[in-house]
């Protein structure tokens, strides 16, 4: 099964975004979209309709600046879609966008510095155009690139995340083994769901190798080893919010030795306290979710993280951007 044309409409997408500027980008972005093109976007861009809605939200403020923006992708990978059926086939793209931050965004002050936004992007093409898209970015890593410390000391570390050790995420060319992938993933769902019948040693030892890298996002940080992601993440997580619904997933597929998901959104918690250093609200609250592997071998050996932060924080009533600009 290829999917050469949809990566094509997708790397064409892309090289006309990089010579986008803030006035063409609505017409770059209508040209291989349809008119009710549904994107979704992080806290404060949301779910909008259209390329001109699209534009507005985000690409002509992010253009306006971000000089000399560059996509650097680390995985490019497409598939059918294991949620619908395998009926509709997705492109995703995981990276950053590198610019000089030259102008303020959404009240983060400029930088003039090199600054990289990490992202992961889905897009579902069909007949040839984009029809919908999920656009996942690191906001609070931005404002920490900008000198702002928007949250208290978290348990990882965050770094400029790096790709996959192999160096070898971008499938411009179909490949093989996307269905072990797969597989392994849902088995590793599987485990999550069943929490409880065995030690979290061994419930993550089922799946993943011993020296798995959790590439978490700002605000949680990167973590190494199946002993370290216990202490420095999953026990916080498990331990410090309550009452977890899992919502299921709108897109899940694998190609090569990588895959991955978002949902939207993908769990509902309550804090009960201290997770990311924060005090407990009481409120029940989305997490909006990506999740990128790679597989080696029989097992998961890396784990890009992508968590809307912003609004599962404002869902409890702590508004970031907002408390930011108080500041600045």
């Amino acid at each position: 099964m290829s999917f050469q044309a949809e990566k094509a409409l997708v790397r064409a997408h892309y090289d006309a975004l990089a010579k986008a500027t803030p006035d063409t980008v609505v017409e770059v972005l209508a040209e291989r979209t349809v008119p009710d093109w549904h994107w979704r976007g992080m806290h404060p861009f949301h779910e909008q309709r259209g390329a001109e809605a699209v534009a507005a939200v985000f690409w002509s403020p992010f253009l306006t600046s971000m000089m000399h923006v560059q996509r650097r992708q680390d995985i490019f990978i497409a598939g059918r879609n294991e949620i619908d059926g395998f009926k509709s086939v997705w492109v995703i793209s995981m990276g950053h966008l590198m610019g000089l931050f030259d102008a303020p965004f959404l009240g983060i002050p400029a930088s003039r510095k090199i600054t990289m936004l990490r992202y992961a992007e889905f897009n579902r093409v069909e007949n040839g155009v984009i029809v919908e898209t999920a656009l996942f970015c690191d906001l609070i890593h931005l404002m920490h690139q900008a000198g702002l410390r928007p949250l208290p000391p978290q348990t990882g570390q965050h770094l400029v995340q790096p790709g996959p050790a192999t160096h070898d995420g971008l499938l411009y060319e179909d490949a093989e083994g996307g269905d072990d992938t797969l597989a392994l993933i849902n088995r590793m769902i599987g485990d999550i769901n069943a929490a409880g019948k065995l030690t979290p040693q061994d419930e993550l030892a089922q799946c993943w190798h011993n020296d798995m890298i959790w590439w978490g996002p700002d605000g949680i940080g990167a973590t190494y080893t199946i002993e370290r992601y216990i202490e420095q993440h999953q026990r916080p997580f498990r331990t410090q919010l309550s009452d977890r619904k899992f919502n299921g997933h709108v897109c899940r597929l694998a190609e090569g030795n990588f895959g991955g998901f978002f949902g939207w959104p993908n769990l509902t918690l309550t804090s009960t306290g201290g997770y990311m250093g924060l005090p407990a609200s009481g409120k029940s609250a989305d997490m909006r979710v990506v999740d990128m592997y790679r597989r080696d071998g029989d097992k998961l050996a890396e784990n890009w993280i992508f968590i809307d932060i912003l609004h599962f924080l404002n869902m409890q009533g702590l508004d970031v951007l907002a408390r930011m600009k108080s500041f600045h």
